[in-house]
Parts: C-alpha cells; sequence; structure tokens
C-alpha cells in the first residue's frame, strides 16, 4: 500500500472524526509533507518518536482546530502509484485562489506549490489540501 497516500487518508479521516492528533508510520516522505501541512498551518507539533515496545518509528502530528472544527476539511490526492502527475512551474495554479496548499516533490525535496512557483521548480504533484 503506497504510504503517502495512506496517510493523507488518515489525516482527513481523524480531522473528519474530531480527533486531536493522529500517529501514523514513519517515512521520510510522510514526514516532509507533514513539515510543510505544518508550516501551512494545517498541522502542529509534528515528531517523530520510536515505539517503547520495540515497534518501528511512528510519525505524531496535532490537527489545528478553528472553533472545534479541524481547519483541515479535504484531502485531494493528485498522484498514484499507477498514475504519476507532473506539472512545470508555469503550470503550478494556487488551489482554491489561495485558500489551500498544494504539496510538490521537486528535485530539490517536498514543498508547497507556492514556494516550489517561487523557486522556478516543477515536480510531481503529491496532494491539494484545503
Amino acid at each position: 500500500m503506497d504510504r503517502t497516500s495512506n496517510m493523507l487518508s488518515s489525516i482527513k479521516n481523524a480531522a473528519m472524526a474530531g480527533r486531536d492528533f493522529i500517529e501514523i508510520r514513519h517515512s521520510k516522505e510522510c514526514e516532509s509533507i507533514a513539515k510543510v501541512l505544518e508550516e501551512k498551518g494545517y498541522l502542529e507539533g509534528v515528531k517523530s518518536f520510536k515505539q517503547e515496545n520495540g515497534g518501528g518509528k511512528m510519525l505524531h502530528a496535532g490537527l489545528i482546530k478553528e472553533e472545534g472544527i479541524a481547519k483541515l476539511s479535504q484531502v485531494k490526492i493528485i498522484s498514484k502509484p499507477g498514475r504519476r502527475i507532473y506539472k512545470k512551474f508555469g503550470e503550478l495554479r494556487p488551489v482554491l485562489q489561495g485558500l489551500g496548499v498544494m504539496v510538490i516533490s521537486t528535485s530539490r525535496g517536498i514543498m508547497s506549490g507556492q514556494e516550489a512557483r517561487k523557486k522556478k521548480l516543477g515536480g510531481e504533484v503529491i496532494c491539494e489540501v484545503y
């Protein structure tokens, strides 16, 4: 199963269920995506930790709420293992007229679509969050 899609679906489900935080399996890509979402104000306190019982490494992320409702309401997964979507920097457009964020995997790491446009970088579009 695709860890990135699993993480994004888990975050969306936790937000819909009214959870305060989520813990998922750690990977460098998932941690980078969570850091971008933290910078954009959808998650807080993104940390990786090792389980006490000798299990693998986990990722802890808190969901930011506004008036008791999670700020993150929708996650649209763009690239999937069977179909990768790539865009040039000129093709990157704001999500919901700037209210959302696009997460892009570039040659210089994972970053938001806005940051990629500023640096004139294209890459694989991972998801859109709003």
